[in-house]
């Protein structure tokens, strides 16, 4: 019997060693961790025969037939690059779930931002059409979790991060979308070309490629892709001349190749960005042979994602908003572009590289105040005093954000409480969605006072 390694436990990690199991493969799985999650999932895959090793730090043994990589383990890890070295072959869990749904056809969405919105709309508008296509990946199910299903999927609507895409080599998407790309996760990819070129080989692999036109990366990049790629544009259909958008906004109407599909004000989402998620997704959508009366319905029942521009609740004439998902300086410049001023804005956590210039530029037009909590607050903090911002105040915790904001933006006559941190979440939280969650849960605190 062929063994198996996986390495993390976490959903995806778990998925993928049932899989293998399910397969026939003799698995272990191996995690740093021991908390009690590891030990609630270590608990239920040993019922099933799997082998898990906690608090372990993975070797590589010529035992090992193949190594499975859960997203968050670096690619470029000392045991990873011996383990290639040493012929065993390595991949990560989206590989193989692409080994066992590859004869489905898939979508694959990627990008620095928008691919979660763009990937939940594009889930919405197919199963509106009556069809089984969950989203998975970096949203939603595993990969994995999809292939073990008993009913195969119609489509597989992935959301690929960078991580993922660098742990596959043969997936090959029916059609790939990539919503936009500027520099980010720079402390694992080193470098912006090794980023792009990451992102750029899920494009290159795919039958069919959809392209954010009004991205100014993707559009001075666009003569590598061939004429099977379609680009989008809200600015109209000569707005990216000399390129020719396949779908783009008239008149307050989603366009596609000349034929009226839906209004913009059918998606209940603010900001230019989300008329441009709107864009690509219809864009697949139509591609795929969806009917239009389904993207219609998909596109007005659908409820906008958690995390993201995620309006909590209204206290006294003031919106709080949940923008936790926005890990990056360009991410939190779009959350704070789209959002009513003045805005009280709480930013700060676990900082990354990039450049914050549109960001600071953004905070000059639209807060009133920003209030800055974690690892980030301090450096935040002088970079916004050195560019001639006042009004910031280091607050450490979300906890204590929530409650001066609630003082602070009636004597600023603040309409929104914003939190969008442009940072990663690890220095308070285990992720982006855990903080979201305590911010709504200090907001609604308020509704109940």
């Amino acid at each position: 019997m062929k063994k198996a390694h996986v390495i993390g436990i976490g959903l995806s990690g778990a998925a993928a060693a049932r899989l293998l199991h399910r397969q026939g493969w003799r698995v272990t799985l191996s995690d740093r961790g021991d908390g009690p999650a590891q030990r609630d999932r270590q608990a239920a895959l040993s019922q099933v025969g799997i082998a898990v090793q906690l608090g372990h730090d993975f070797v590589p043994t010529l035992e090992m037939d193949l190594i499975v990589v859960s997203p968050g383990v670096p690619w470029d890890a000392p045991a990873l690059v011996t383990a290639r070295q040493q012929g065993i072959e390595t991949i990560g869990e989206m590989e193989l779930a692409w080994r066992s749904l590859s004869e489905r056809p898939w979508l694959g969405i990627t990008g620095t931002n928008g691919k979660t919105t763009t990937t939940a709309l594009l889930a919405a508008i197919f199963a509106a059409a009556g069809l089984n296509a969950p989203a998975c990946g970096n949203i939603g199910h595993a990969a994995c979790a999809v292939a073990l299903a008993e009913t195969p999927p119609d489509w597989v609507i992935a959301e690929l991060s960078s991580y993922q895409i660098e742990a596959t080599s043969t997936l090959h998407p029916t059609i790939g979308i990539w919503t936009t790309f500027t520099p980010d996760h720079l402390n694992r990819h080193k470098t912006v070309e090794n980023y792009y070129r990451i992102k750029a080989s899920l494009l290159a692999r795919s039958e069919i490629a959809v392209f954010n036109g009004d991205d100014p990366c993707l559009r001075q990049h666009a003569a590598e892709y061939g004429p099977q790629s379609h680009w989008t544009s809200v600015g109209g259909q000569k707005a990216i001349e000399p390129l020719t958008p396949s779908t783009y906004i008239e008149d307050g109407w989603v366009i596609y190749r000349g034929d009226r599909i839906v209004s913009t004000q059918s998606l209940r989402m603010v900001g230019d960005h989300n008329q441009q998620n709107l864009l690509m997704a219809v864009t697949a959508a139509c591609l795929a042979d969806i009917p239009k009366a389904a993207i219609v319905e998909g596109v007005t029942t659908f409820p906008g994602v958690v995390h993201r521009l995620e309006h909590i609740c209204t206290w006294r004439g003031i919106d709080f908003i949940n923008d936790s998902k926005a890990t990056n300086y360009d991410a939190a410049e779009v959350g704070l572009r789209s959002v009513h001023s003045p805005t009280i804005l709480i930013a700060g956590g676990d900082p990354k590289a990039g450049d914050d210039t549109a960001w600071i530029q953004q905070i000059h037009q639209k807060a009133a105040a920003v209030l800055l909590i974690g690892k980030a607050a301090p450096q935040f903090a002088e970079r916004l005093h050195q560019s001639g911002y006042p009004h910031t105040e280091i607050v450490e915790t979300l906890e204590n954000a929530v409650s001066r904001s609630a003082d602070l933006a009636p004597t600023q006559a603040a309409k929104v409480v914003l939190l969008s941190p442009a940072c990663a979440s690890y220095d308070q939280y285990p992720n982006f969605e855990a903080r979201g969650d305590h911010f709504r849960r200090l907001c609604q605190l308020y509704l109940q006072a």
